[in-house]
């Protein structure tokens, strides 16, 4: 008699315990694209994911060396999700980096990547180059978004 009260006591708390438990969301975050740096309009230009390659985003009248042109990284498949960036590259150097793909199904996701992405556009801009420090905390998005970025500076020829 004793056991089946004990059981029985047990079981109820572990019912209440899992209904208490938020469910997980299913809702996807508008993933709208994560840039830092100068556009050459003074603003920047957001898309969706596509994997397009060089393509001109100035008039070229002084030459194809100084007009800033987009490039966009491949998209690279991370643990929690794929990974793309585009570089708008000016001069021979990098003045802009948006994120145009990232994981964020989660809140979780949404949280490091709030802090992560900022970070690592900034570090790209700095370095001019893919050799960046992964942030603590974000190491797979970090790891697609360093290939993506290589990708990029590869086919811009930098």
């Amino acid at each position: 008699m004793r056991r089946i009260v004990i059981t029985s006591a047990a079981t109820v708390s572990g019912v209440v315990l899992l209904l208490s438990l938020k469910p997980h969301s299913d809702a996807t975050a508008s993933q709208a694209p994560v840039s830092t740096g100068t556009s050459p309009g003074g603003s920047t230009t957001g898309a969706g994911g596509g994997s397009s390659g060089a393509t001109p985003s100035a008039a070229s009248g002084s030459g194809p060396s100084t007009a800033a042109r987009s490039v966009t990284g491949e998209s690279k498949q991370t643990r929690f999700g794929p990974v793309q960036v585009k570089i708008t590259v000016e001069g021979g150097k990098i003045t802009n980096v948006t994120v145009l793909r990232y994981p964020s199904d989660n809140r979780k996701d949404q949280q490091i990547n709030s802090y992560a992405l900022p970070t690592l556009n900034q570090e790209a801009i700095s370095a001019q180059s893919a050799e960046i420090d992964a942030v603590s905390g974000a190491t797979f998005t970090s790891g697609g978004y360093i290939g993506s970025l290589q990708s990029a500076i590869d086919k811009a020829g930098l």
